[in-house]
């Protein structure tokens, strides 16, 4: 498994609505996603900073997904360009809900 790490540092432009909003936007687009197990859309408002963190079931998975038209899409998207940092997962717990 790898993980992914998506972040996008704003500056005083930052606005915690317009981050919301893109991430419920964007859900639908990831539900049943193949190679994709999990996807978490965050902010952090002290910090002006939004991260996404996905969970990829192969590095191959992951490195197709994240193309540079995708950078640069999302850039446009929130405004600022993120950095993508790819992360080995030694060991992941999943607690799902039914």
């Amino acid at each position: 498994m790898i993980g992914v790490f998506v972040t996008f540092r704003y500056g005083d432009n930052f606005d915690e609505q317009a981050v919301r909003k893109i991430a419920e936007t964007a859900r639908e687009r990831f539900e049943g996603m193949p190679g994709l197990r999990s996807k978490a859309f965050t902010f952090n408002t002290e910090k002006r900073e939004a991260a996404n963190f996905y969970v990829w079931d192969s590095e191959d998975a992951a490195k197709a997904f994240f193309t540079d038209q995708l950078i640069e899409l999302v850039t446009g998207l929130y405004g600022v360009r993120p950095s993508v940092e790819f992360v080995q997962i030694a060991t992941l717990v999943e607690n799902t809900r039914t």
